[in-house]
């Protein structure tokens, strides 16, 4: 379950649910921005950011941390990433932290190193809320994430009834039944959209006129947002063309006017691509390389990092040398389509999240597919 995504729209969408959390007013939502924010040099982000609208009030900023997976290097990571920011943007306000597990067996602590720092964080265990956590909506929409899934699908019908009782405006009110859907498709993925839709009970209120209305309103949005995506889809595919040319990631975001972190996180996708293709030749059609080739990419790639992009350029200026001409046009055909499908994918993704990018190949599987013992 995609649980970084999940909990980044909720605060965006309702950032009052995190202050509830934290046991402050959710009228604090108001004087604050939700974000997130690159750290440039070592290319971190810190997710989520509630910041001061105004940094002259005496109010700390937040940094927001889901973390759903036992990490030993979680906290080593966390404070880095916070230290980094703080020397890179020095805010004027103090800082807090608070860190949302499912369950407090998942908290690698590490009291050693930050036992002082502990003070500024707070941690919010999900199955720890109980009953005594606030009877809102949205506070139990955190909850459900961690729901059993035999029990999810009836406390989610029960959090659309109370949503229909405790929210007033039509907009917010679908925005939140959505959002309640959304989880329990992410929960019960062997189930499809329609399918979950009667199971809540969700497709006679979708036919009412009001809701109808609401929605209307936000294909209205959705137009707009629409014709953003086919302008993000045109600068993402010239990243690639910028990236031969020899541009740096800075230059190419300022040149296209997008965020540092999307282009970083595209070069990525695109290197990523690259690598794969040529593993596949490797694997598919390997009368291509003559064993003198093979013993070039060997050395190559042994005293490289194990960095995604650092692999694709030296491939690719490998591929440049003219003897390799018949090598860099079949990785040309094999790369084909496989750029168009991360942009559909880069589309098909909420935008705003970007979420953590692990890539699929790695040095390890390169030297394998390049390796005599794949020899056919």
């Amino acid at each position: 379950m995609k649980t970084d995504t999940i909990f980044y729209s909720l605060f965006q969408e309702f950032p009052s649910i995190f202050f509830e959390l934290i046991n402050q007013s959710p009228e604090q939502a108001e004087i604050y921005e939700f974000t997130s924010r690159e750290i440039k040099q070592l290319a971190f982000r810190l997710d989520g950011l509630f910041l001061p609208k105004n940094e002259t009030l005496d109010q700390p900023f937040y940094v927001v941390e889901v973390q759903f997976q036992r990490d030993d290097n979680f906290y080593y990571r966390l404070f880095t990433e916070l230290f980094i920011f703080l020397n890179q943007y020095k805010p004027t306000c103090p800082w807090r932290v608070v860190v949302i597990y499912p369950s407090r067996r998942i908290e690698r602590e590490q009291p050693l190193q930050f036992r002082e720092l502990f003070s500024r964080v707070t941690r919010i265990y999900l199955d720890e809320l109980g009953d005594e956590a606030p009877a809102s909506v949205g506070v139990n929409i955190v909850k459900l994430v961690i729901e059993q899934e035999q029990t999810a699908l009836e406390q989610a019908r029960r959090l659309i009834e109370q949503a229909k009782v405790q929210i007033t405006d039509e907009t917010t009110k679908q925005n939140l039944i959505d959002l309640i859907e959304t989880i329990i498709v992410y929960k019960l993925p062997q189930k499809s959209r329609e399918e979950i839709e009667a199971m809540l009970g969700l497709s006679e209120l979708r036919n009412t006129k009001v809701y109808q209305e609401a929605k209307q309103e936000g294909l209205i949005e959705g137009e707009q947002r629409g014709e953003q995506r086919g302008k993000f889809k045109a600068k993402l595919e010239a990243i690639p063309r910028m990236m031969q040319l020899g541009l740096s990631v800075e230059m190419i975001a300022e040149g296209l006017d997008l965020p540092l972190n999307v282009v970083q996180l595209a070069v990525q996708s695109f290197s990523e691509d690259n690598v794969a293709a040529f593993i596949e030749l490797l694997n598919t059609r390997r009368s291509l390389f003559e064993d003198q080739d093979l013993g070039e990419l060997a050395q190559l790639i042994q005293p490289l990092p194990d960095k995604i992009e650092t692999l694709s350029d030296a491939i690719a200026q490998w591929c440049k040398q003219d003897v390799h001409s018949l090598q860099r046009q079949a990785w040309r055909d094999c790369l084909s389509g496989k750029v168009a499908a991360t942009v559909e994918e880069w589309l098909a993704r909420n935008l705003e999240t970007l979420e953590t990018w692990e890539p699929s190949v790695n040095k390890a599987i390169l030297q394998q597919a390049i390796s005599a013992e794949n020899s056919n």
